[in-house]
């Protein structure tokens, strides 16, 4: 039989007198669990020229693309290009100069349903012909048209540039860029970012390779140029030569759990970075790559205790 109304009442301000210890349970069971990492928040950074927003992480395609017509191999790029969109990804970036990239990712992004959030970066790299390669490069994605596409290495550029900005004025490329790797033709890259309409810039920058810091990234900044970052690992020499070293006690401060995801922390931690592009062929390490898009980044001071940890350790 229900105790009535009025005795409830009393019953329940009697145990709240006594500290209300049994009401505990029912309301710690109410609290949310934990979030996994890959709920946690993705990091993205805005295209300066437009706003649009892009996440802080990307896959590039060099070398680890390049299978040739090796089905077994193709079928593990889709598998990286399918762990990468789960996780929140989008710029994927290419060349022509990849051998068989573009096909295998056109064939990855057919394969898994042409995902919507693809944010598609390509490059012209040739002496003459540019609009036939690009043409060729866009069959070979297939895709309608490339987001980005950029004048790879600065081959030829008085010619590509103009034939890019009249794509996009034409709304048939929605940005421009150009690029370079390793530190090459630094000087000149400075000279276009100053006197041309860009919208990207893509250049090499990690731990160990920091010359950007001192007049690109400031200069793209002040011009309002997106930055995508290549060889993060050089070429996966940082993360070979870190393989087996125990991880610092402060890669948990940043919810890094593999020291490629604070190689890559540190390169997006700098708040000129747009995008940092590691290549991959494995699905679990694209996973693990997009896992840097997400959680806390390194403040300065960490960033400098990251540099020397790494100098120490290679």
């Amino acid at each position: 039989m229900s105790l009535p109304s009025f005795e409830r009442r009393r019953l329940l301000q009697a145990m709240l007198a006594a500290g209300g210890c049994s009401l505990a349970p029912p309301l710690l069971a109410q609290q949310p669990p934990p979030k996994s990492p890959l709920q946690q928040t993705l990091l993205t950074r805005p295209i300066p020229s437009s706003g649009e927003q892009l996440p802080v992480v990307g896959l590039g395609s060099w070398i680890t693309f390049n299978v040739g017509n090796d089905a077994q191999a193709r079928a593990a790029c889709t598998e990286v290009v399918k762990a990468f969109f789960a996780a929140g990804g989008r710029l994927i970036d290419s060349s022509p100069m990849y051998g068989s990239a573009q096909s295998v990712i056109g064939d990855a992004l057919a394969r898994l349903g042409h995902p919507k959030p693809l944010f598609a970066a390509d490059k012209v790299w040739t002496n003459s012909g540019g609009p036939a390669q690009i043409d060729t490069s866009r069959k070979l994605w297939r895709i309608p048209r490339f987001d980005l596409l950029q004048v790879h290495n600065l081959l030829a550029w008085e010619d590509h540039l103009p034939l890019l900005l009249r794509m996009k004025a034409t709304n048939r490329l929605r940005y421009v860029g150009i690029t370079t790797s390793e530190g090459r033709r630094h000087g000149e890259i400075v000279k276009l970012m100053e006197s041309q309409p860009l919208d990207f810039v893509q250049v090499s920058y990690n731990v160990l390779d920091r010359e950007v810091e001192n007049r690109i990234l400031p200069l793209a900044r002040e011009r309002r140029i997106a930055v995508i970052v290549n060889r993060p690992f050089r070429q996966g020499d940082l993360t070979q030569s870190l393989a087996g070293k125990p991880l610092p006690g402060w890669a948990a401060e940043i919810g890094c759990t593999s020291w490629a995801q604070i190689l890559l922390k540190f390169i997006v931690s700098h708040p000129d970075v747009t995008c940092a592009i590691p290549a991959t062929s494995n699905p679990r390490h694209a996973t693990e790559n997009m896992l840097a898009a997400r959680g806390p980044l390194p403040d300065q001071n960490l960033r400098r205790r990251i540099v020397a940890d790494v100098q120490k350790l290679t």
